[in-house]
């Protein structure tokens, strides 16, 4: 392992190490690193049962055909959640755009498109968020995708009251716990998972934008990326690269105690049986939320004219659905079964271990699945899989099964789950 990292510079200095931790090759490398161990036995965590992928092929061919049933999927996106109820609020946010030329309107979806996802975290079994006051209640995902937009629409994220559809620094950075805690509709009787955690990223994201302005431009929004990813010529763009363009300038966002010497590696996390060399040795990268915005992201930017490639250089997203489908469909098994009732946090090995097996799987499900539903690669690339896909079944398991909790608990800060 490692022959990918010290291609790409000097794995011996902080900034070399955290170059290579942010490939997805790392990311694939790794994951199958353990992948393998734990085939062989070797996981102090899981068994790993191989004939039990075709149960959990079957389970996300199904559901996909359910949800699909023209095999027209979209990719998984935040815009999803946005469609929340059946509603299309994207029809109102172009009205709300009004005139602004292709350009301006990409750089406002590009800045909801990231506040969006950035609050996307594990919200909690009993929040929710009521959009009209005689309406339906919608939770988790779809309740925060719900709320993001409407608290987008209403101004919160913007410093201009003349200009409300935008996020900048300078509000950012005076964001309060209580006003984003108004916004969700958060009180004693309606908690959400995390919410000091989503301000304090909010507050650091602020910072980024103005400290970036080559980046970011001179209004500190998160759409300057629009004019960092496209080129004047029309050159079609590479998904890895707008992931490493979010990586390297949202890096000074994740929690500070991941680091290599004085480089933020963000959502990578230690593991002791992983190598690697240099200063890359035994951290496990993923990049969970840097990618689900990649791939929330094509959308705008497909609507701005821009073609994007390579999709498929992404990984599918470690977290609690795509995870907890594996075990669900005991393709993964804990060695002891009471470790699925304590609480864990994400630097815990298990979950570590647990959100690598759940990307290098994912790669081995998604042909198994293409396969049932008749489809190639071209036709339903990874990102189609996970929308159809893989974390829709493994919500409905965990409907079925714990009425919608996860199979493991994992405390988080709001930055991971």
């Amino acid at each position: 392992m490692g022959d990918v990292a010290q291609l790409l510079g000097d794995t011996g200095t902080a900034a070399g190490a955290a170059s290579a931790l942010r490939q997805t090759s790392a990311i694939r490398e790794r994951a199958r690193f353990l992948l393998e161990r734990a085939r062989l036995g070797e996981s102090a965590w899981f068994r790993v049962d191989d004939d039990n992928l075709h149960t959990a092929a079957g389970e996300v061919a199904a559901v996909t055909l359910r949800r699909y049933p023209d095999l027209s999927i979209p990719v998984h996106s935040r815009w999803r959640h946005f469609e929340a109820g059946g509603v299309d609020r994207k029809s109102v946010f172009d009205a709300a755009l009004g005139s602004l030329d292709l350009r301006s309107r990409a750089r406002a979806m590009i800045d909801l498109t990231l506040i969006s996802v950035l609050l996307d975290a594990g919200a909690g079994a009993d929040w929710r968020y009521r959009e009209e006051p005689a309406g339906p209640d919608f939770t988790r995902s779809e309740g925060l995708g719900v709320a993001s937009f409407h608290a987008f629409m209403a101004g919160t994220f913007s410093s201009e009251p003349d200009e409300p559809l935008r996020v900048d620094a300078g509000r950012l950075r005076r964001l309060s716990t209580e006003q984003l805690a108004q916004a969700f509709q958060v009180d004693d009787n309606n908690q959400l998972v995390g919410l000091e955690g989503r301000v304090s990223l909010l507050r650091r994201l602020g910072r980024e934008l103005e400290n970036q302005p080559e980046v970011f431009g001179s209004q500190a929004r998160p759409g300057g990326l629009f004019d960092a990813i496209v080129t004047a010529d029309a050159t079609p763009v590479v998904a890895h690269d707008i992931l490493t363009g979010i990586l390297t300038s949202l890096a000074g966002i994740w929690p500070a105690d991941n680091m290599i010497g004085d480089q933020p590696v963000g959502d990578c996390w230690y593991h002791k049986d992983l190598g690697g060399p240099g200063l890359t040795k035994g951290w496990m990268p993923f990049h969970k939320l840097s990618q689900w915005l990649t791939y929330s992201l094509l959308e705008p930017l497909g609507w701005a004219g821009v073609t994007v490639e390579g999709l498929d250089e992404l990984t599918g997203l470690p977290e609690y659905r795509n995870g907890g489908l594996l075990i669900d469909t005991a393709v993964l098994t804990l060695h002891d079964p009471s470790w699925s009732t304590r609480s864990w946090r994400p630097a815990d090995e298990l979950v570590v271990e647990w959100r690598a097996l759940t990307v290098a799987l994912l790669d081995e499900l998604a042909p198994l699945v293409r396969g049932r539903l008749g489809l190639g690669t071209g036709e339903m690339p990874l990102a189609c899989i996970l929308e159809g896909g893989t974390w829709a079944a493994g919500r409905g398991l965990a409907q079925r099964l714990r009425s919608g909790l996860p199979p493991l608990n994992v405390i988080s800060d709001g930055t991971v789950f």
